[in-house]
């Protein structure tokens, strides 16, 4: 399926949602999709069951860690979750690789280049996270202790 074409499929609640904005989640979500009939292909086969498995884990990881990051309040959080799906999707990355002996090699190639692309963005998307964080640290607080402290009666 086209990216393109896919685009039309997607439900209106999502299509909605600000976080559809941001070409990074709708990659994601698009990967996630693809990756179910990969995944198929790869569970019917006893040698790459796991694979299919942790395949599958990791690509459904991607735009859930970005979907929860863009719901964060701080940026620094953001940048956490974004950490998350970076980690993902190099991660679903290498399980495709792994999985190019099944995989014809038109498909192996366009699922590496899609997760090349999400890994490019979310490289970018950190480090601007990061500059805009600002301390969630509480400020330091002022005491103010009395002169005469030395002269106070402290009854136990």
């Amino acid at each position: 399926m086209r990216f393109v074409e896919w685009l039309e499929t997607v439900p209106e609640s999502i299509r909605q949602d600000s976080i559809w904005k941001m070409k990074v989640y709708r990659y994601a979500l698009f990967a996630a999709d693809v990756a179910w009939t990969d995944v198929s292909k790869l569970a019917k086969d006893a040698r790459t069951r796991g694979l299919a498995d942790q395949l599958y884990r990791s690509v459904g990881s991607i735009s859930a860690n970005i979907a929860e990051g863009y719901s964060k309040s701080s940026s620094k959080d953001r940048a956490r979750f974004y950490e998350y799906a970076l980690g993902s999707a190099r991660e679903s990355r290498d399980w495709y690789y792994k999985a190019r002996h099944l995989l014809n090699s038109e498909t192996t190639h366009q699922r590496l280049e899609l997760y090349k692309a999400i890994i490019q963005l979310l490289l970018t998307m950190i480090p601007q996270q990061r500059a805009n964080a600002t301390s969630l640290r509480e400020p330091d607080p002022v005491y103010n202790v009395s002169s005469n402290i030395d002269n106070m009666t402290f009854d136990e």
